[in-house]
């Protein structure tokens, strides 16, 4: 047991397992829509909801879980999020209503959301400097391996299984995790002041309601913007926005640290350029399938193929930038990162019109590269610029920058691809993924400068 205790690998296993859960299942419903609204006779619009309201949820969920994790103990946060994905995972194939699917599936979304912050705490808080960089690496795999997969990994277990198996998949992971983590995570220190009679004073919750009311509104105007835009989604956005930071300069507890962010410019940048490096990437992930589907007029396999590379690339790259921070630092990977994303977007305007298939492969392998190599770098800066104190809290916001980036990839491709899917379409996606990358490089070049957080 106490060798179980001391294993990196056993407690790489722990938090992995669990990490796991929140990018898997937000991609694998994908494939089990159409049987759900089959079950429950219902409207694609409706049956989207589990799409939209996990995404909404985890936006919002992961700061406010890094929060509280801040205040009770990241190891009291781990474990309760799995056993809140546990409740959620065996009472969502049992629904009787659709109603009560899409609360398990919010549940699901509530426990999942307090996993990533909370592992990046406990990485923080036991894992060596030196090999920090690595485990964060391990983390971004997983993430990006999840996400690429989960569609298929879905589509195999509901012809296994229906759609109740992509629950149900969750547990062996989730007891593993459970296992572990019990046996393995440092036990958090017990305050007093942070048990659950001052728990709510201690989180600001004006400042969380106002937050959580900006994100959601934010959200909501870009994923609706494709059907029309919605000045109420975005009026409100602005105006509970300007009243959370109102209320967070003058609060003496606030629940993000706006004066902290102020004074910390590169933790602030961290933030902007992973929200600036996920808008380029979903932009692909999301956007050339389609093109080559309907502009190139490519199979499925092979497009698929293409989008494999990619994925490929920056698990790959994502690997060696781990090992590569672990010796020297992040500072030199996130410019190198920002710097393939930039030319590889610069050199897709390119191939716009040749539609060299070869050319188009190879600068998506760059734009791959930079992705993995800027994520990982850009995790491990976020965590060596963060105070101790609200690191789960500092995670949570990573991870909805990561949201904000994918919905306004989403919502860029809803205005580029509404009715036409050609080369100047594609032209067009490619100045929004200059606009996106080469400011990302100019912010990385001037604002990061070796020797600080290296």
């Amino acid at each position: 047991m106490h060798t179980l205790k001391k294993s990196h690998m056993a407690f790489m296993a722990a938090v992995l397992s669990g990490a796991i859960l929140n990018p898997l299942n937000s991609s694998m419903i994908a494939l089990a829509l159409h049987s759900i609204q089959q079950d429950f006779h219902l409207t694609f619009a409706t049956v989207s909801w589990l799409v939209s309201a996990f995404y909404l949820v985890s936006a919002v969920g992961q700061p406010v879980a890094g929060k509280v994790g801040d205040l009770i103990g990241r190891r009291k946060l781990f474990i309760g999020g799995l056993l809140l994905s546990a409740v959620a995972c065996l009472f969502a194939p049992l629904a009787s209503t659709f109603l009560v699917l899409l609360l398990m599936r919010l549940l699901q979304a509530i426990g999942n959301s307090t996993i990533y912050p909370s592992s990046v705490a406990l990485v923080h808080q036991s894992v060596n400097k030196e090999r920090q960089g690595s485990t964060l690496a391990a983390l971004a795999i997983c993430a990006s391996v999840m996400t690429a997969c989960g569609p298929s990994v879905g589509g195999l277990l509901i012809v296994w299984g229906g759609w109740p198996s992509i629950f149900y998949v969750n547990f062996p992971f989730i007891v593993v995790s459970l296992a572990l983590g019990l046996i393995i995570f440092p036990k958090d220190i017990n305050n007093r002041s942070h048990r659950l009679k001052s728990l709510l004073k201690h989180l600001d919750i004006p400042g969380i309601i106002l937050f959580s009311i900006s994100i959601v509104s934010l959200l909501w105007f870009l994923l609706t913007i494709k059907e029309r835009v919605n000045i109420w989604a975005a009026a409100a956005g602005l105006l509970s926005g300007g009243l959370f930071v109102w209320r967070e300069c003058k609060t003496r507890a606030p629940f993000v640290n706006l004066h902290l962010l102020k004074i910390n410019h590169r933790l602030t940048l961290v933030y902007l350029l992973f929200i600036l490096l996920n808008v380029a990437n979903y932009c692909l992930f999301y956007g050339m399938p389609t093109f080559f589907q309907s502009g190139m007029h490519l199979g499925i396999r092979l497009s698929g193929v293409m989008m494999l590379s990619m994925s490929l690339a920056s698990v790959i790259a994502s690997l060696i930038t781990g090992h590569r921070i672990d010796h020297s630092g992040p500072t030199v990977p996130l410019k190198l990162g920002a710097f393939l994303t930039a030319i590889g977007s610069l050199l897709l305007m390119i191939v716009a019109f040749e539609r060299s298939l070869l050319l188009i492969g190879l600068f998506l392998l760059l734009i791959g590269c930079g992705y993995g190599i800027g994520n990982v770098a850009l995790q491990t800066m976020m965590l060596r610029e963060s105070p101790e104190e609200m690191v789960g809290t500092s995670a949570g916001l990573f991870q909805t920058c990561r949201f904000i980036g994918s919905i306004s990839a989403s919502a860029v491709l809803g205005v580029i691809f509404a009715t036409t899917i050609t080369s100047t379409d594609f032209l067009i996606l490619t100045w929004v993924l200059a606009a996106v990358s080469v400011p990302a490089l100019f912010i990385s070049v001037t604002f990061f400068q070796a020797n600080r957080a290296d």
